[in-house]
């Protein structure tokens, strides 16, 4: 697996060996970090004696649910990535939202005055341009924007591939059509970081097929490679790969293109509730109690990446919440690992708004 490499200006430069890496992390060359991805990288201490550049591309499968992400050179796999999109939680949170503020209106009301002088609002004026997201659908391409800005700081990427996607059969409508044309126009107006490419979903289709990779359709929220990553390989792959005509009767790909093992990576963000002024049901007495936030008592933020310990075992995870002596633990599903004095628990990371776990990805393919 290759290793990203930055100059000493903060540019990044074609990926290299680790056994190079490690030789220049000892020889005082480089040093060794780690970027918000959780992809360790070196960078130069000095001007780099060769700046050439090959085509690195970038192919995302977006979808409803989880985007696959695949990061490629022709002569390596660089990156994978199953990404899971806050989609569900925006969406409860919106009706949650709404059901709060139809309460607060239904409260503010006086209703032993006539109808026509009750306290409601004034009528809202028609000065919408009509060119936004709901809230659920832009929470998830600024997800999707913000993981493509990361892996641009740590790689020379040249292209970015984009699937279209298009209503099946004779449906007029597909819910990841939402807000397509706007990410495509973002995306498209990027000229100076890359170029930016489409693809629909049959050459996706045939790509993939035609490198041999193998795709899990039954359970598409499993956090494998086979559900969405290999999507994102076959789009980066057309950069190289060519649908056309093989012999008067077929078509297929034509190119060349070596896939190799690659670090896997599955990105979330953490479900960390807002900051609530008004909750579901007010107390009385007009005190309102901490509901929500980042912050906790005990100078860690939830989505912070620590190590506790409790009867002699050692945990590791994200703060997920907090009482007056204790720090909640969670692993990268959220799920709670227990409940921990906060006197032994470290701070090993800082919260980077993201929850991120790697492992290798063997090719079975290309």
């Amino acid at each position: 697996m290759r290793v990203p490499v930055i100059s000493y200006d903060g540019k990044p430069l074609m990926p290299t060996k680790s056994s190079r890496a490690r030789r220049w992390i000892k020889e005082g060359k480089a040093i060794g970090k780690w970027s918000k991805l959780n992809v360790f990288y070196v960078q130069l201490l000095k001007p780099a004696s060769d700046n050439k550049l090959q085509d690195v591309v970038v192919g995302i499968d977006p979808g409803k649910m989880f985007t696959g992400i695949a990061v490629l050179s022709q002569k390596e796999t660089l990156l994978t990535a199953h990404v899971e999109l806050p989609f569900k939680n925006v969406t409860k949170r919106m009706v949650q939202r709404s059901m709060m503020r139809r309460g607060r209106r239904g409260r503010r009301i006086n209703r032993k005055l006539p109808f026509d002088k009750r306290s409601h609002r004034q009528n809202r004026f028609n000065n919408r341009r009509q060119e936004g997201m709901p809230p659920s659908v832009k929470a998830s391409k600024n997800l999707e924007l913000r993981l493509l800005r990361l892996i641009v700081d740590l790689y020379p990427v040249s292209h970015v591939v984009y699937e279209v996607v298009k209503a099946k059969g004779n449906k007029g409508f597909s819910p990841v059509m939402v807000g397509q044309k706007l990410i495509c126009k973002k995306l498209s107006s990027a000229t100076k970081l890359f170029n930016f490419t489409t693809r629909e979903g049959y050459e996706t289709s045939v790509t993939r097929k035609h490198l041999r990779l193998e795709k899990e359709k039954g359970n598409k929220s499993l956090q494998i490679p086979q559900t969405h990553a290999v999507d994102g390989i076959a789009l980066a792959a057309t950069h190289w790969l060519k649908y056309t005509a093989i012999d008067k009767n077929s078509m297929g790909s034509k190119g060349e293109l070596t896939l190799t093992d690659s670090i896997f990576l599955i990105v979330s963000r953490p479900p960390i509730s807002r900051r609530q002024l008004h909750l579901m049901v007010p107390s009385k007495g007009g005190k309102r109690r901490k509901y929500g936030g980042t912050v906790t008592q005990h100078g860690y933020r939830k989505g912070d990446y620590v190590e506790a310990t409790k009867a002699d075992k050692t945990y590791r995870g994200w703060v997920s919440g907090d009482t007056k002596t204790q720090v909640s633990i969670s692993d990268a599903n959220w799920k709670r690992l227990g409940q921990f004095t906060s006197k032994k628990v470290n701070l090993i990371k800082r919260s980077t708004g993201l929850i991120v776990t790697s492992q290798k990805y063997k090719v079975h393919g290309g």
